[in-house]
């Protein structure tokens, strides 16, 4: 069990503030990798830290087991909490406010092979699916005003 399990099994359905590192993954053509579990809203790899990690451990730990890419170098991009991080769930299921840690990364290694339950595929910045979660998007349109 890992810890945000723990401690839900301690505090019930109440709210749990989780830290949730992610990474713009950008390849040589420019474009971005984007994940989603199956039937899920498009958005950007990463994970929730857990107890003694690193937020750049958590990073290259998921990104690894979910999608096989190994990330070598990371460079800061924005720190985002607020309330459009709130996840209001239906009644009965568990609320969250996640801290957000997003990172950027255009030096990686491997091929792309994501786990039974994650789709990945590359996209071009101008060219985003419609099923992307929305608070990702407006961070990716900052994004591309960089690159």
């Amino acid at each position: 069990m890992d810890y945000c399990e723990n401690i839900r099994e301690m505090i019930g359905n109440a709210p749990l503030i989780i830290v949730r590192p992610s990474v713009a993954i950008i390849n040589n053509r420019g474009e971005i990798l984007l994940s989603r579990y199956s039937g899920a809203t498009w958005g950007i790899p990463g994970g929730i830290l857990q107890l003694n990690e690193s937020v750049e451990d958590c990073i290259k730990r998921n990104v690894k087991d979910g999608i096989g890419i190994k990330i070598n170098d990371l460079k800061l991009f924005g720190v985002y909490s607020g309330k459009e991080l709130f996840t209001n769930p239906e009644e009965g299921e568990d609320e969250y406010h996640t801290v957000a840690i997003g990172y950027l990364c255009t030096d990686f290694e491997g091929e792309l092979r994501p786990n039974e339950n994650i789709e990945a595929e590359y996209f071009k910045l101008e060219q985003l699916p419609e099923e992307i979660d929305p608070f990702i998007k407006s961070k990716l349109v900052v994004l591309k005003g960089i690159l």
